[in-house]
């Protein structure tokens, strides 16, 4: 994608394309986040512990990386359009069949296949919006997208509260909810065009005789995948530790939780979620001034002196103001890795590259419920915040300054493809 000026505005197709990817993020956390609110009550309609039923928020997690691999190998064989709606089709469907399961054993099926579905999303949606987005508003609309996460917690906190608590109907009616999402961005991905830097990649290879298999064998191209995988796995630790066991520990009496109202801890998960996006907003917006790494190291480094006020506050106001200000820093780091990962990732394996470095780290990072849960229940849920948040906040700082940036890259201009692979003799 040629250079574009910053003021540049997006034409019909890139606002398709980048709407599709917001609202088909914004359901992958509504759909996974309202398990948050409810897996006390699956729990209870089960007749099992808590502890146990979270870990249906681990084999989603687990089985991302598959559908990252499936649906991202195949974005980058057959271009991301196709791929982008059969995912949307399918994970729509096994959403909304969670509204249905007649025991534990069937919800955990369906989560697993949702995981599936949900794997495939990130990747391609981020991939199909950053190659269509100029180059010098990559960081804002990162952060736009990546906050349609936040967003989506903010519906599945808003939707808590009106079907759960003002309608007082059943936690199977908030999965019942999340195929209308999905839905409308199904509408929206069928009018976007084909990736034209996909085209000329798909051209490039051909003429050079480069297979994706050259590309996914490359030395450089694996230690980077490892880095990545790893960058990933500390920074999913950082949103899910900072985020899935909090609504519990609001209005938890036991534990030494908060002890507030079901319907106060959910308001403040509103009141959090909008400081993720703003977080997200800005900080995506500063990482085309300052850099994708620095700004990301910034927010995690502000992090740190937050934890007390976020996990040993005891009042209500208190606690709010401290979860407000971590997601706005926690929130404000991600916002800029949709253009980081992106930029990171050699043109012919986009569809595939980011996702699946992704998803490793979410599926790494999987088991941060039930060990928060687990310390909760043996050290209080203000040990079991801060022994897990401060540690990743550090590590996240560090693995960010040692790797690399490629801000600023033009997609489409890949060495690693500007040769033929073999020499016929």
């Amino acid at each position: 994608m040629a250079e574009s000026s910053a003021r540049q505005r997006l034409t019909s197709d890139q606002r398709n394309s980048f709407l599709a990817a917001v609202l088909g993020w914004t359901m992958d956390a509504f759909d996974y986040f309202i398990v948050v609110f409810v897996y006390a009550d699956i729990a209870k309609s089960f007749g099992m512990g808590k502890a146990d039923v979270a870990f249906i928020t681990t084999a989603t997690l687990i089985m991302r990386p598959v559908g990252a691999l499936l649906f991202g190998l195949w974005a980058d064989r057959v271009g991301r359009r196709i791929p982008l709606m059969v995912d949307v089709i399918f994970y729509s469907i096994v959403g909304f069949l969670c509204a249905f399961a007649p025991n534990f054993t069937v919800l955990l099926i369906l989560r697993l296949l949702y995981g599936i579905g949900m794997g495939g999303e990130w990747g391609l949606g981020a991939a199909l919006a950053m190659e269509k987005i100029p180059v010098k508003r990559r960081g804002f609309f990162s952060g736009m997208l990546q906050e349609g996460y936040s967003f989506g917690y903010l519906l599945a906190s808003l939707a808590s509260l009106l079907i759960l608590d003002w309608a007082g109907l059943s936690w199977r009616w908030l999965f019942a909810l999340s195929i209308i999402p999905a839905l409308i961005s199904l509408i929206i991905r069928a009018r976007v065009k084909e990736s034209e830097v996909w085209e000329s990649t798909r051209e490039k290879m051909r003429v050079t005789r480069t297979s994706i298999k050259d590309i996914l064998l490359d030395p450089k191209i694996i230690r980077r995948f490892v880095y990545l995988v790893l960058l990933m796995t500390a920074f999913n630790w950082m949103s899910h530790g900072t985020q899935d066991v909090y609504p519990t520990f609001l209005s938890s009496h036991t534990n030494g939780g908060a002890g507030l109202s079901t319907t106060t801890a959910t308001w403040i998960a509103v009141i959090y979620n909008i400081g993720a996006i703003a977080g997200g907003l800005i900080f995506g917006s500063l990482s085309e001034r300052f850099g994708r790494r620095y700004t990301i190291a910034f927010c995690a480094v502000l992090g740190l002196p937050i934890v007390p006020l976020f996990a040993l506050s005891t009042t209500a106001a208190m606690l709010c103001l401290g979860a407000f200000l971590m997601q706005v820093m926690v929130q404000g780091a991600w916002g800029v890795i949709p253009a980081h990962l992106t930029e990171m990732s050699p043109d012919a394996i986009r569809g595939f590259y980011p996702g699946v470095t992704y998803q490793l780290g979410n599926c790494l990072a999987a088991f941060n419920l039930p060990i928060q849960e687990s310390l909760a229940e043996s050290h209080g849920y203000p040990f079991a915040l801060m022994v897990t948040v401060i540690p990743v906040l550090v590590v996240v700082t560090v693995l960010t300054l040692v790797g690399k940036e490629a801000k600023g890259i033009s997609f489409g201009s890949d060495r690693t493809i500007s040769a033929p692979a073999t020499t016929d003799g």
